[in-house]
């Protein structure tokens, strides 16, 4: 049986309650990636989605980024590995005590933005960060992007990665993102976005932008919670998945399984 999980980033609006579109998208992801108050979200929000998440049987789990609300975290910023180390424990600590006040877990850590694409290729931020999510709980599982320095980085230190690659996104031949400054960067068609995913899951890769074929591992599939289509997306790629034989399921720490 094939197994893929569906994630979505959320909690990214500031105010009493989530972004409108949060609350429909946690009908069809089973991963939410929270926002923790430094690229996006703040405390009313963070309550609420992490409610409205646990309501529904979605997976929670941290999204820590740069400390750039202004630039909404996709903007690079120069950071030791101490600073790196810090901002995530800080990050996951804030919505660690939500989940806890909630009388849920949380489940996985994914970076965001520009710390998430810095960190895929820089041995030194991807230790700093896999240290932080080990030091405050081992048990979480690291989202990383395949084959990226963010994965090595935690299969050395012993903690439980899962391989994402994303719906909305382009790819470049050395299996990264295509830069958002980029043409051809985002996906918008969901048509266009539901075959790269089946050539994803079912064949084990990807077409990049140059038409080359890209080799890459799946365990979680990312939409953007903050694009337009977010909701669009989620349904025809959800209904795709299953129909192709995919069953959709949120990985499950192992130090937690029964």
């Amino acid at each position: 049986m094939r197994v893929l999980d569906l994630n979505c980033d959320m909690g990214e609006g500031d105010g009493v309650y989530p972004l409108g579109h949060d609350l429909a998208l946690l009908d069809h992801v089973s991963s939410a990636n929270i926002a923790c108050g430094f690229h996006a979200g703040d405390p009313c929000t963070m309550a609420a989605t992490v409610k409205a998440a646990a309501a529904k049987g979605v997976a929670i789990g941290a999204h820590p980024g740069l400390r750039d609300l202004e630039g909404f975290g996709r903007r690079e910023m120069t950071i030791s590995a101490a600073q790196a180390y810090n901002l995530t424990v800080y990050q996951i600590g804030a919505l660690y005590g939500f989940t806890a006040a909630a009388g849920v877990r949380m489940c996985h850590v994914k970076a965001h933005g520009a710390l998430y694409n810095m960190a895929a290729g820089d041995t030194r931020l991807a230790e700093a960060i896999c240290r932080a999510v080990r030091d405050v709980d081992a048990s979480l599982i690291v989202f990383a992007p395949s084959g990226s320095a963010m994965e090595q980085a935690a299969s050395a230190l012993g903690l439980q990665v899962a391989c994402e690659v994303f719906a909305d996104r382009s790819y470049q031949d050395d299996g990264s993102l295509t830069p958002r400054s980029q043409p051809g960067a985002m996906i918008t068609d969901l048509q266009q976005s539901i075959e790269q995913v089946r050539s994803i899951v079912l064949q084990g890769c990807v077409r990049a932008l140059s038409g080359r074929q890209v080799p890459l591992k799946a365990d979680t599939l990312c939409i953007h919670g903050d694009q337009p289509g977010a909701l669009l997306f989620a349904r025809g790629l959800r209904a795709a998945l299953q129909d192709a034989g995919v069953t959709v399921l949120a990985p499950v720490p192992a130090a937690r399984r029964a």
